[in-house]
């Protein structure tokens, strides 16, 4: 999308702080942290919200959750524990509609979250 701001990130037109980035998914470092770890993880694809998600991006959905745990090991929070969250609307806070993956680690979790 052309004015989507992750896709511009994904594509290389906008600057971030990238952690990882492979064929189907660039992460990076969230500007507004939540957490001392707090990356993005989005798809490179463009799927407005979950809800948008069709059966042919099982696949791509499955590399999310893949990119998650190889950035759990980098940054040591396998055994401290980490939160993946996605937000889905306005409502639920979602403010860029392009989905994307918060990972969020590095201090102790609350529940609930909201």
């Amino acid at each position: 999308m052309e004015n989507c701001l992750f896709c511009k990130i994904a594509g290389g037109k906008e600057d971030s702080d990238t952690v990882y980035k492979d064929e189907n998914v660039v992460a990076i470092r969230d500007i507004n942290p939540q957490a001392p770890i707090h990356f993005l993880i989005i798809p490179r694809k463009h799927i407005p919200t979950l809800m948008d998600i069709e059966g042919r991006d099982k696949e791509l959905m499955g590399s999310v959750f893949t990119v998650a745990k190889k950035l759990a090991e980098e940054n040591d929070l396998e055994m401290s524990g980490f939160r993946v969250v996605v937000n889905c609307g306005s409502g639920a806070g979602q403010s860029v509609f392009h989905i994307h993956f918060h990972m969020l680690g590095g201090r102790p979790m609350k529940w609930p979250p909201g």
